[in-house]
């Protein structure tokens, strides 16, 4: 029988009552034996495996998980529904280190433009009021001030695990449905769109990249290290999943 490496890119599609639910597969070599499930903010499914995994292996775990999968897809569904689309004008809020924040554009009669976070509010100076200028210089910004605070973060972090000789290379890249992943050459990439995040939901996601420069997989030692280095790491998760939609829209 054909290995799913040996056949990327596949989706598939499940009956749950009344409703055909489609996902996709994904071969990991950071697996070493199970097959995870994941609900992204954009309600797609993803099934993540061993590059050896067999479709009926695949089969048997949504079989076994087709209720949670439904429960939780709901959940994101219904989470999405109330997600506006961001207008970029005053008036309106957006997070920075897990705080709502209001909008203010004040109108710049030099050329020159820049964000402020001053007494809970974003001050947006610009020439013109152009909404999708104001969305540029805005995420201008939180990348800025991703980089400043993460690269602290990170150094902080680091000095705490003796896993770690040194503090690894970082690079911030826009990403759809992931926060952060680990390189096999120990590199990490994490999406700008973090620093929008609570500080504690932010150091889960850099403890759970950390943790894979020692273990390079998700089995239960990867899992027993981040139980000891991030205690709190699954109600930390969970309030980062519930306002991944809210942070992750129109960025």
């Amino acid at each position: 029988m054909a290995k799913l490496a040996d056949a990327l890119p596949l989706e598939g599609t499940f009956q749950y009552g009344e409703s055909t639910i489609p996902y996709r597969i994904t071969c990991s070599e950071r697996l070493a034996a199970r097959i995870r499930v994941h609900i992204h903010p954009d309600a797609t499914i993803e099934i993540e495996c061993p590059p050896d995994t067999i479709k009926p292996q695949i089969d048997l775990v949504i079989a076994r998980r087709a209720r949670w999968i439904w429960r939780n897809l709901s959940e994101v569904r219904e989470g999405r529904q109330h997600v506006r689309p961001r207008e970029f004008v005053s008036g309106e809020t957006h997070f920075y280190l897990g705080r709502r924040h209001q909008l203010k554009v004040i109108p710049e009669s030099s050329s020159a433009s820049s964000v402020r976070l001053t007494r809970g509010s974003l001050e947006v100076r610009l020439p013109v009021n152009d909404p999708s200028a104001v969305r540029r210089r805005l995420n201008a910004w939180y990348r800025h001030r991703a980089d400043v605070y993460l690269s602290e973060r990170l150094r902080i972090i680091c000095a705490d695990l003796p896993w770690i000789a040194r503090v690894p290379p970082m690079i911030l890249l826009k990403m759809r449905k992931q926060w952060g992943n680990c390189s096999p050459d120990g590199r990490l990439t994490l999406n700008p769109a973090l620093i929008k995040a609570p500080r504690p939901c932010i150091d889960y996601v850099l403890k759970h990249e950390l943790c894979h420069l020692n273990e390079h997989n998700h089995s239960p030692r990867f899992y027993s290290l981040l139980d000891r280095c991030a205690p709190n790491w699954r109600a930390e998760k969970a309030e980062l999943d519930q306002l991944a939609e809210l942070l992750l829209a129109d960025t």
